[in-house]
């Protein structure tokens, strides 16, 4: 999300075209990415199991099996990028300007996907088997990287061309490489928990077929919740370039403080794999609340900032007054869902954290398109509210989705589930 956030910093300074199309070649990554956590799923539980007991051996071949996974992933995604980058832009119907924009950045990113299927799949690996501390190593030693370069490859600084938006995907990149690399060279010398290694290595098709079958749900889940995305820009392209830019940045924001429940959401989930590898389900339950307490505390805290700084927080993406007010004004209708967004996070990575990935589907599926895609569409047709309605339509799909998940995590279910 630091990415994110610095790429759209500089790119802001390019004006609101260059946001939008950002924006919308972003929507398009997060698609293909949804579609990388079903296997990141399915890898996590059955790394996390076997590491709870005490099984490392077969922990280090499943970790094996899913990087050949992601780097045949990543080279398909490449390849078709490469073809489909111009008719997928514009396939959203935004202004020429945008598209461009659009194009220029996502062609970047897609020909340095191998490199992030194998830094991501790699972080996760190491993650599963309990060491959070060396993946948050390895970002911040690339989002330094990143961070440093970005500004240099958009604004053509020193003796850099100016890139524009390549050079942001172009950091990117180049920090991806970087990172992909650490992260094996980590795993091949055993200096993790885990230790891959290439001898006696074999292809398992069962191996796939059983991530794949965990990850499955979890993959469906992710891609329409990404269609779902990909409605919702849909719906606000009519009210113009603007209403996109600051859906953009809005989004990016969003995102940005969707981390702590993904993190510790993250961690949580693998603590309940492994707790229920050892037989510890109750002890399971308690690290998931513990986890939603510290997340909720923190939503609060930043719904607080939010709704007495929001055009502080916008301004600092942008400088076009017009585009800082109604970006304020979607940050501060956002802040209904922020409030409660902890226990969707958290609840949500605990359940698949235990293999128990298909009421994840089922609940997702019924937040996007039975509460959030028609109430987008309706309520700025039959309500004063305009573009605001399709951000209320954000709000109401998180509560009913918050509802459904403490429900479901309190019966108990996921702590019976086999993988």
């Amino acid at each position: 999300m630091v990415s994110q956030i610095v790429d759209m910093i500089w790119i802001g300074r390019l004006g609101a075209s260059a946001i939008a199309g950002v924006g919308v070649a972003n929507i398009v990554l997060f698609f293909v990415m949804s579609m990388d956590f079903g296997f990141i799923i399915g890898m996590r539980a059955m790394v996390a199991r076997h590491v709870g007991a005490d099984d490392i051996t077969g922990a280090n071949y499943i970790a094996g099996q899913a990087f050949i996974l992601s780097i045949i992933w990543g080279a398909l995604i490449t390849g078709a990028g490469f073809f489909l980058t111009e008719p997928i832009i514009m396939m959203f119907g935004v202004e020429s300007p945008v598209v461009t924009e659009g194009m220029a950045y996502l062609r970047v990113m897609f020909a340095g996907w191998v490199s992030m299927e194998v830094l991501v799949m790699g972080l996760y690996v190491i993650q599963s088997s309990g060491d959070t501390l060396t993946p948050l190593k390895i970002e911040f030693l690339i989002r330094v990287v990143h961070v440093t370069l970005c500004p240099f490859l958009v604004k053509g600084l020193w003796v850099f061309p100016q890139l524009g938006v390549r050079g942001a995907a172009l950091s990117n990149v180049i920090s991806q490489i970087l990172g992909a690399g650490l992260g094996l060279w980590l795993l091949f010398r055993g200096h993790t928990r885990l230790r891959l290694t290439l001898r006696h290595f074999r292809f398992s098709t069962n191996i796939i077929w059983r991530i794949l079958k965990i990850g499955g749900p979890a993959l469906v889940m992710n891609l329409q919740r990404s269609l779902g995305d990909i409605a919702l820009t849909l719906f606000i392209v009519p009210f113009g370039t603007l209403a996109v830019a600051a859906h953009s940045l809005a989004s990016r924001v969003d995102m940005f403080l969707s981390l702590p429940g993904m993190g510790l959401g993250s961690g949580a989930g693998v603590l309940v794999g492994q707790n229920l590898g050892a037989n510890q389900p109750e002890r399971a339950e308690r690290g998931a609340w513990l986890a939603v307490g510290f997340v909720e505390a923190f939503m609060v805290a930043c719904s607080i900032v939010i709704l007495l700084w929001a055009e502080n927080i916008i301004g600092i993406f942008t400088t076009e007054a017009s585009l800082i007010h109604l970006g304020s004004i979607f940050l501060r209708i956002a802040t209904g869902s922020y409030l409660i967004l902890a226990l969707v996070f958290v609840l949500q990575s605990c359940i698949a954290g235990a293999g128990d990935t298909i009421p994840n589907m089922i609940i997702n599926i019924g937040m996007i398109w039975v509460v959030q895609l028609p109430l987008a569409f309706l309520l700025p047709r039959v309500t004063d509210l305009g573009i605001f309605g399709v951000r209320w339509a954000i709000v109401a799909s998180t509560f009913v989705g918050t509802i459904v998940y403490v429900t479901y995590f309190k019966l108990g279910r996921w702590k019976t589930r086999k993988v």
